[in-house]
């Protein structure tokens, strides 16, 4: 089974959810996702495997957010898929994928849930 930690050393959760997998022994890839952004393709296959609409992924937090009016009802979800490919730091972060499974690693201890089953 490939596991995958899509990274932010810079986020105090996602050095947190890194340090728990390490803890664990997990063997997994980390992802630098702000030097190695995912496309709009990728984007897509980690929506369907968290379960969730682009709008739930999209850092609200972040000015660029509101820069970019990602926030109103008239914005497809296809457009927030490219916002996030073209500016990922607009991607929640961390994201942790194991198989066909993946979760946001908030609270960071999240990720130990796909380890388990």
């Amino acid at each position: 089974m490939s596991s995958v930690l899509y990274h932010n050393p810079r986020c105090s959760k996602s050095c947190a959810a890194l340090k728990l997998l390490q803890e664990q022994g997990a063997e997994f890839e980390v992802v630098r996702y702000l030097e190695s952004p995912p496309d709009e393709a990728h984007l897509r296959n980690l929506l369907t495997r968290l379960g969730m609409k682009p709008l739930q992924l999209i850092r609200r937090s972040e000015t660029l957010f509101g820069e970019l009016g990602l926030g109103g009802e008239q914005v497809s979800d296809e457009e927030r898929i490219c916002a996030m490919a073209a500016n990922p730091l607009l991607i929640e972060r961390p994201i942790f994928v194991s198989g066909n499974r993946a979760c946001v690693g908030r609270p960071p201890e999240r990720v130990l849930e796909l380890l388990s089953r």
